[in-house]
Formats: structure tokens, sequence, C-alpha cells
């Protein structure tokens, strides 16, 4: 039985690196010149491998998303009260937004400046990530209200809204060269806007 040529590079490794080219230069302005040249392969492997430009960022988004973004569906999930999963939601924000290792800010948003109408369901994609992600943290928060972790007339939508524009907002701050201590300083801020049950009268 015939076999095909062995690929000359490793596809995870491709994928990191692709990933890292959207993250740094967003979708529409990564062009196959410039992942040819950080992945050091040709077009016609990247072609063979990934098929096209749109489905190379799609797997190397689902990557970023089962690795380096993974911490929002961790807290969301793992912590059991709503302030402490927005707390840890910041606190690991401010972390992941400004690791040395790789570039800066959230890649489901950065991915998605200036999105030309010709990507427009790329950028349709992105915004229904980000609207799955406040989707969790309304539901947390609507949780908490029925529980009394905060007070029962909070609004879910204005707060998970609130929060993730905060997140949003950290993510565009790393990119202009905010330290993980400025961002923590904003999530510390930030987190004094949790609404407070009132203390109960004995």
């Amino acid at each position: 039985m015939k076999t095909g040529r062995p690929r000359s590079f490793d596809r995870t490794e491709a994928l990191e690196g692709a990933m890292a080219v959207f993250w740094e230069h967003g979708y529409d302005a990564t062009s196959i010149a410039l992942l040819t040249q950080a992945l050091g392969i040709g077009a016609p492997s990247v072609y063979a491998a990934f098929g096209d430009k749109r489905s190379l960022f799609l797997a190397a988004l689902d990557r970023y998303l089962r690795t380096y973004g993974s911490f929002t569906e961790r807290a969301l999930a793992e912590e059991p009260k709503a302030r402490d999963a927005v707390e840890r939601l910041l606190r690991e924000a401010a972390v992941a937004y400004t690791r040395p290792e790789h570039p800066r800010g959230c890649l489901l948003i950065t991915a998605a400046t200036n999105c030309s109408p010709q990507s427009a369901d790329i950028a349709a994609h992105l915004r229904d990530l980000r609207a799955a992600g406040r989707r969790v943290l309304h539901d947390k928060i609507a949780t908490a209200t029925r529980t009394g972790d905060i007070p029962a007339r909070t609004d879910p939508r204005a707060l998970a809204a609130f929060y993730t524009a905060v997140l949003q907002g950290m993510s565009a701050q790393a990119r202009d060269g905010a330290t993980r201590t400025d961002l923590e300083q904003i999530a510390e801020t930030a987190l004094r806007a949790w609404p407070a049950v009132p203390s109960r009268l004995h």
C-alpha cells in the first residue's frame, strides 16, 4: 500500500505558531505569507495540512480555547460562588493577558480587530463565542440572586455585561503595554462594584 510523504513539520507546533500570529496581528491582517514565514514552511504544506486560512484560524482558535484561554471557563465552572468566580476570572486574566511568552491580551478580542466585510463570518463566530461566555457568567450571577449571595434586585444581565466589559478593557490595556500589576489594580477596582448583601439585624 502506498503511503503519503510524512509532513516535514509538527502539527501542534504549527498550530501554536499560527495561533501566535493571529493573536498578534488579528485575522484580517494575517496573510498566508506571514503565516508561512512564522511557521517556516511553504504555503503548499499549510494548505495540505489545514486547508485555507479560515480553517487554520479556526483550528488555532480551538487550541487557544483549550489552552491559554481556558482559564475563563474553568473559573466559572469550578468556583461555587459567583463573586469568587469573577474574582478568580479577573485575577487570572491579569496574569494571562501579560505573559511574556505569547502575545498580549485575549485572542477572542484581538483577532476580531478591523475585520472586513469579507471576514464577517469570522467576526460573527468570535462574537458568538464572547456572547456564550457572557451567558455563562449571567447564569452564574442569576443563580447567586436566587441563593441570596447577592441582592435579589441585582440585574444579572447588566452585571455580566459590566464584568465582560472590564475583561475586554483589560485585554486592550494589556495590548497598550499595561503590566500585570496595572491589570490587577483594575480588577481590584472592578470588584468593589460587586453588589453587597445587606447585613441582617438580629
